[in-house]
């Protein structure tokens, strides 16, 4: 399935969630049965992370990266490196492999917005952030990734818990307060997306890396998105790459993945992200 058909596949799904992950459910509401207490979700996510360099806590994090709904590849490793090299120990967090889905259940479910949305993808990011003690963090977030990061955002803004957690790790104040900037890569911002609420002004910068000729999301639904959000106080910046497909930055690539990587601009974007990041201290 390529081009428009992927887009229109994403846009009209209507149906329920039925799996958020190991021990989450949704009812035909959309109402979570079973949450996760934030010490358990840790527990099941520690296994499954990794610091950029080596051998760092995560208490040292002064980054973390967010893959796409394919799960963690090379395009993780470079942005983790990237911001290591400046000097920012970096976290990949994976929510793939503690959610235990295979391949065909990432493109069937993750990638079709039937399994762990970005709201609920958002408490991994609350409660692995929570052990870090570092303040001025950097978030980056690829596709699914990037998607999670503004729905993480939304929450802390408004308060509400992820979907799938009990309560919040620590208070959301002290979590926004902790983020120095926001860096989004061809995210999600359609009909399955709730950001859209609360006063933004108190939210760290975000900049929106998006692909001008994106084959599985609408650039024009995040231009839209920045818009409305900017009404609600965000600073928010979005950078459209002419003439570049979805996941650009990936080299490693599923059998099922009508995309190609493309260097040139990733290295584009490597300039807008360090120049953004570096205009935060």
């Amino acid at each position: 399935m390529r081009g428009r058909s992927w887009m229109l596949w994403l846009a009209l799904i209507v149906l329920p969630v039925m799996l958020l992950g190991a021990n989450t459910v949704r009812n035909a509401a959309g109402t979570a049965l079973t949450s996760d207490a934030p010490a358990v979700r840790l527990e099941r996510l520690a296994p499954h992370w990794r610091m950029v360099p080596e051998g760092r806590g995560v208490a040292d994090a002064a980054g973390f990266v967010l893959s796409g709904c394919d799960g963690v590849h090379d395009n993780m490793e470079f942005w983790a490196g990237f911001f290591a090299e400046r000097g920012r120990p970096t976290l990949i967090l994976d929510s793939h492999g503690p959610r235990n889905l295979d391949t065909a259940e990432l493109w069937r479910l993750v990638c079709a917005g039937q399994a762990m949305p970005g709201e609920e993808r958002a408490g991994d990011l609350a409660v692995t952030m929570a052990q870090s003690d570092r303040s001025d963090v950097v978030l980056l977030g690829a596709s699914h990734g990037g998607w999670t990061l503004l729905e993480y955002v939304q929450l802390l803004v408004t308060g509400q818990v992820p979907p799938g957690l009990e309560g919040w790790p620590a208070p959301p104040e002290a979590l926004m307060s902790r983020i120095g900037r926001v860096v989004a890569l061809y995210p999600y911002c359609g009909l399955l997306s709730s950001i859209d609420e609360g006063d933004w002004s108190a939210a760290p910068p975000i900049l929106i890396v998006a692909s001008g000729q994106d084959e599985i999301v609408s650039t024009a639904s995040c231009v839209d998105l920045a818009d409305r959000l900017r009404e609600r106080g965000a600073r928010i910046e979005i950078e459209v790459l002419p003439g570049v497909g979805h996941g650009f930055d990936q080299s490693e690539r599923s059998a099922l993945s009508p995309l190609a990587f493309d260097p040139a601009a990733r290295k584009e974007a490597a300039a807008l992200v360090g120049a953004f990041v570096s205009n935060g201290g």
